[in-house]
């Protein structure tokens, strides 16, 4: 019994110190860095980054905006109309994935929640319950113009700091903006 007796406190604080390391490697997993090594340097690390992550945010919106215009389409150019949006918001969605890979590219974090889009973004929300099928149209022709504009601009802090890899996928992104907003534009016009 007295054997028993003295191996129980022993197995007590191995489980003490295992649970404690355990605790200690999970905590330090929680606050690594997910910095990516880049030669870009610090300060281009926090610039782009930043002007990357406020883009993506209007992305968000844009999609999301586009695709409730999608869904609440009406009227007698509702097919033609509807096609149009799903085809712009699957574009404009496509460059989700490779903005935010941008950004850890160059060493930054990115978004990590809804609300954090929403305290970035620059495009505004349309939570109207209705909206016409031309009104439509012309929000999304402006905002997708605005964007290019916003793109344009997160392209001269990309140049500043020699990230040609950024500011070429940019100019890319750019064109299909003002594609979108001249079929938008050319689909409102009246003569």
């Amino acid at each position: 019994m007295a054997t028993s007796k003295s191996t129980k406190p022993a197995k007590t604080a191995n489980t003490a110190k295992a649970v404690k390391a355990l605790a200690d490697s999970t905590k330090a997993r929680r606050v690594a860095s997910l910095h990516t090594p880049s030669d870009l340097g610090a300060d281009a690390t926090r610039d782009i980054s930043a002007a990357l992550n406020v883009l993506l945010a209007d992305v968000f919106a844009l999609y999301f905006k586009t695709k409730n215009f999608h869904w609440h389409m009406s009227g007698p150019s509702f097919r033609d109309y509807h096609l149009l949006l799903d085809e712009q918001a699957d574009q404009i969605f496509a460059t989700v994935d490779p903005i935010a890979e941008r950004v850890r590219k160059v060493g930054g974090t990115t978004l990590r929640s809804t609300g954090h889009a929403v305290r970035l973004q620059r495009l505004s929300d349309n939570d109207a319950d209705f909206v016409t099928p031309i009104g439509m149209l012309a929000e999304l022709r402006e905002d997708n113009q605005r964007l290019a504009g916003f793109m344009r601009a997160t392209h001269a802090v990309c140049d500043e700091y020699g990230d040609v890899a950024t500011a070429s996928v940019l100019e890319n992104w750019i064109d299909e903006a003002e594609r979108r907003t001249w079929f938008l534009f050319e689909s409102v016009r009246q003569g």
